[in-house]
């Protein structure tokens, strides 16, 4: 019923004006701490553009990570749900650009790097818009390489929540929790890599990430999400 009534464009545009409401009241009754965040503020503070990067499951509170005086365009896929997602954002200050950075998102790949020549920052899941969760596609790396610009992994948890049946294990924080937005280290990708130097700048990013999602719910008291099999997407959850 709800996939149904998301098909209209008016429903579309209430369900993700209730979304922005709901994300503004989980961060403004909470008790957040913001950490590492001295390397964002950094590149703020200098107009210089980042990469920020972050599990499709932590898109919640994603836009509470972001300065709001600075410009930034998601990823966000194409289906319905991205355009639930999008126009969410959109409420809270950020702007999207439709597709993929898997092997098919060529297009979105592009309008990436034009969005980053012109000093905005962009945010990216590297296992969205289907997964496998928490696996990186090549396609981040392959935007750091050619735009020269760092990537910073972003995550946040909270004490309070409910991890959805979802492929992403999306993590749908509560009103009146404490919670944290945990930034990493910057990682710098050299622009003449080869296919092998790929794969492991790829490894080494995904490594960084499950790490930090897994500090930050620890520090909240939770046992970390897994990662997801190899090769494991929404479709084949589905059918399993």
């Amino acid at each position: 019923m709800l996939k149904k009534i998301l098909r209209h464009d008016r429903a579309r545009s209430l369900f993700s004006w209730l979304g922005s409401l709901y994300i503004r009241l989980v961060w403004h009754t909470g008790s957040w701490t913001v950490d590492n965040d001295e390397q964002p503020k950094r590149m703020w503070a200098e107009n210089k553009p980042f990469i920020m990067a972050f599990w499709h499951g932590h898109l919640l509170m994603m836009p509470y990570a972001w300065h709001t005086g600075r410009m930034m365009h998601m990823l966000i896929s194409r289906h319905r749900d991205g355009q639930l997602i999008s126009g969410t954002i959109s409420h809270l200050g950020l702007h999207s650009i439709a597709g993929s950075s898997g092997k098919s998102g060529a297009s979105a790949i592009r309008q990436m790097l034009k969005v980053l020549k012109t000093g905005s920052s962009i945010g990216v899941t590297p296992d969205g818009p289907r997964g496998p969760r928490m696996r990186a596609s090549r396609g981040i790396i392959d935007i750091a390489r050619l735009s020269g610009v760092p990537i910073i992994p972003c995550a946040f948890s909270c004490k309070n929540r409910r991890i959805l049946g979802s492929w992403d294990k999306f993590r749908l924080a509560l009103p009146f929790s404490r919670g944290i937005i945990a930034w990493g280290d910057p990682v710098t990708i050299a622009p003449d890599l080869d296919p092998d130097q790929v794969e492991q700048e790829r490894e080494k990013l995904e490594t960084a990430m499950i790490a930090l999602a897994a500090n930050a719910d620890a520090r909240m008291g939770h046992e970390p999400t897994p990662p997801a099999n190899p090769g494991e997407t929404s479709k084949t959850r589905r059918s399993a």
